[in-house]
């Protein structure tokens, strides 16, 4: 990979108003870029590069003052603040207004829904993976247990209460309500091949050990109401705007500028990448 970027650096130089962006610049910045080829990774690389240039130009020639901002943990750079300042003060989008959201809203049900509720019962046998003798005497505890349950379902939770290691014994092996990702994949996957009522007809196999799985009950996801969304889609919606609008902005720039080296087409800013 290394004789491949070698490569693209030496073909050319790149300069934005006579700026040039060295070759070692672009070699930093390609840690941060993937590509399906070293040369593409390069190129993303010099285009974040270019982009910045002409973004820092502009602030430097509005002579703007930034301070960094630190957040969670993290400080911005000169130039982060200088360009974060220079985008707040450049450019400019509506608030979304209510009627735009509710169109939204209205032409979009599927996003906004509640999401699937499962309530699972299981009885763990439990045993750690790499402890081939203790799964398979757990699968093979469990392979029994399997056949007691689909001889008397009805007694699944009593059978639970007495044999699970699982907390959940407690509970009738009662998980509660979980949705999607709340559980191993595999407990995932037993979960959704159910039917409210039906236990699954094979021992399920986790990092925790060995599952008999029942699904108790299902709760279907809904549609939310409006009132529980509104500001969630401005927020998307602003946002998205936003990205265009820096797009447009960095176009102008860009249009406005000597860049050698390096065809912009388009571009987008990677800042809102």
């Amino acid at each position: 990979m290394r004789t491949a970027i070698h490569h693209a650096a030496t073909s050319h130089i790149v300069a934005v108003n006579d700026a040039v962006i060295a070759n070692a610049d672009i070699a930093r910045e390609v840690q941060n870029h993937t590509g399906a080829s070293p040369q593409a990774a390069w190129h993303e690389a010099t285009r974040a590069l270019v982009i910045r240039q002409l973004l820092l130009q502009r602030a430097q020639a509005l002579d703007l003052v930034a301070t960094p901002r630190s957040e969670a943990g993290s400080r911005e750079t000169e130039e982060e603040a200088l360009i974060r300042t220079l985008l707040d003060t450049e450019v400019r989008i509506p608030t979304a207004s209510e009627a735009e959201c509710r169109r939204y809203h209205q032409a979009n049900p599927g996003k906004f829904r509640s999401p699937e509720l499962f309530e699972p019962q299981h009885i763990l046998f439990k045993a750690p993976r790499d402890d081939t003798a203790a799964f398979a005497r757990a699968m093979q505890r469990a392979s029994q247990m399997l056949a007691v349950v689909q001889a008397a379902p009805e007694e699944f939770a009593t059978l639970a209460r007495r044999f699970s290691d699982c907390p959940s014994a407690a509970e009738g092996g009662r998980l509660g309500q979980i949705a999607r990702g709340d559980s191993t994949p595999e407990f995932e996957a037993a979960l959704l091949s159910l039917a409210p009522g039906e236990t699954c007809a094979e021992p399920v196999q986790t990092r925790y050990g060995v599952h008999v799985v029942r699904l108790e009950r299902k709760v279907e996801g809904a549609p939310l109401p409006f009132e529980l969304v509104g500001e969630r889609i401005a927020a998307y919606l602003e946002e998205n705007a936003w990205r265009r609008a820096v797009t447009q902005y960095v176009s102008l720039l860009a249009g406005e500028a000597r860049i050698t080296g390096f065809d912009l087409p388009g571009a987008a800013s990677p800042l809102v990448q």
